[in-house]
């Protein structure tokens, strides 16, 4: 009998060992996750806010980010987890080749119409 509570006891410190392992585990990935973050990076805060890192202060754990404009400061705890990395200079030459796509986009369409309407006006010519 004592030898089943000793084997009980046994298994009960093994797997609370593991826990306390992967635990430490997954907070120093955490760390290191929240160390790495740069200017330009996407981050969602605990709050569930998506933003672009302006500024990152690791001596003193602050974080600026920039949500549409508006800069708001937070602790650096604050972040859940980093959407995308990138710089800021990556990200506004996408937009401005999303934007340029546009204006060609319209560019094509305004021909394309103005083609259609010289050919009905030469057909009813």
């Amino acid at each position: 009998m004592p030898y089943t509570t000793l084997i009980m006891f046994a298994v009960l410190i093994g797997a609370i060992f593991l826990m306390q392992r992967s635990q430490k585990k997954q907070a120093q990935e955490r760390q290191n996750q929240l160390n790495a973050i740069t200017k330009g990076d996407e981050v969602v805060t605990i709050g569930g806010m998506y933003a672009i890192v302006d500024e990152v202060d690791n001596d003193s754990k602050k974080i600026v980010l920039d949500v549409d404009g508006v800069f708001l400061p937070f602790e650096l705890t604050a972040i859940k987890r980093v959407v995308a990395k990138g710089e800021g200079d990556t990200q506004k030459a996408l937009s401005e080749q999303t934007e340029s796509a546009q204006v060609v986009e319209t560019a094509e369409a305004n021909d394309t119409s103005e083609e259609a309407s010289a050919s009905e006006s030469a057909i009813e010519e």
